[in-house]
Parts: structure tokens; sequence; C-alpha cells
């Protein structure tokens, strides 16, 4: 298997790794992670759900340890149980409201695999895209690719990404974005990363 997949890399330009990726991701009809996540002195941890064609759970860690948010994309709403001890409590709010979008300013209903990827490949677009390896994470084997704006291309304030790749789905386990000057703008981390689990719409509900 390690030997086919050295022969695929071998083969496939590093321009396609992305669009690869995002074919792949096409082909997934739900998955669940533990995303951990740090941009300078924030740190998250939550478990995400994700059910196509939008449905979103997630369950924070930290901060805010016991709150849940989800996305209903038939309804356009997102829901908020900020309290896991008072579960009665929900509140129903737009997905652009601020209240609920993340350090970074993501948003719920742009939270996903698929999303990243698009504006990865936005930035491969005005860029070039390198592989620069080979690692592990955790017991799984990754290719790491680099992703960077020529000159000043930037998209949504990013310059570079580097992606460390699941070698079999070419999905990303863990992702660091940066900016012009190099800085490091956020890295995530997908931990247990498991696709087509058979979630149901009314696991979405709160």
């Amino acid at each position: 298997m390690a030997f086919i997949f050295a022969l695929l890399l071998a083969i496939m330009p590093s321009q396609d790794i992305i669009p690869t990726s995002i074919e792949n991701y096409n082909s997934v009809e739900s998955y669940s992670v533990t995303l951990r996540s740090k941009s300078g002195d924030s740190n998250e941890e939550m478990r995400y759900y994700y059910k196509k064609p939008g449905f979103v759970r997630m369950e924070f860690i930290e901060p805010h340890k016991g709150a849940a948010l989800v996305y209903n994309p038939l309804k356009k709403e997102a829901g908020l149980r900020p309290f896991g001890f008072f579960k009665s409590f929900v509140l129903t709010m737009s997905p652009d409201n601020s209240l609920i979008r993340s350090s970074k300013g993501h948003r719920v209903d742009e939270s996903d695999i698929g999303a990243l990827l698009k504006v990865v490949k936005k930035l491969q677009d005005g860029g070039k895209t390198e592989v620069s390896g080979e690692e592990s994470i955790g017991n799984r084997p990754v290719v790491v690719v680099s992703v960077k704006g020529e000159k000043d291309f930037t998209v949504n304030g990013i310059h570079r990404y580097i992606l460390w790749l699941d070698k079999k789905m070419f999905l990303p386990l863990k992702v660091a974005a940066y900016d012009m000057q190099g800085k490091l703008i956020e890295e995530v981390l997908m931990d247990d990363l498991r696709i087509n689990i058979g979630l149901t719409e009314d696991f979405f509900d709160l």
C-alpha cells in the first residue's frame, strides 16, 4: 500500500492534490471529528458532526464545556444551547449572528471540511502547491502539502496553508494558516476523523 501511494504521489501533479481532496470529500455523506484549534492565546476544543446537505452539530469541550450548537440547512437556522445543565434552554438565531462565530470569525454554516477546501482551492488558483513530505498524525500516515499565494495574493487574509492530508482519502487531519508575514493565524488538529457514520437528521436537534 505504501508503495502504491508513493507511486501515486510521484505521478500526480501537485496542483491536482487539492482538487482530488475536494472530489473525495464530495463522496462523504457524514463525518465526525474532534477539533482542537489554537490561535494566539485562544484554544478551542469540540466534538464536531456533519451530515449533507449541511447539518452541523458542535459539542463544546473547551471553552464553554457542555454547550452545544447545531445548524439546520433546510431551515437555515442555528440553535444554541449555552448551558449543558439547562438542556431545555435553546436559542434560535441566524448563522451569521456574531454570538455563534468562532474566535476567528468562522460561521457554523461554513465550518465543514468542504468549506475549508474551497478556500484552499481559491488560494491555490492564485498561487502554487508543493508536497513537502510525509509524516504521521497519531497512527495515521499523512502527506504534507503547502499552498501559497503568489506575491501578495491572499484569501481572507491567508497567504499560506499547510495541510496534513490523510493518505487514503486526501482529507485534512491538520491545517495551519499563515498571513503575509508568515505569522500563524490558526492551527486546527482533526482527531479521530470518521466518515460515513450513518447520522440521522434528528441527531442535529437540541
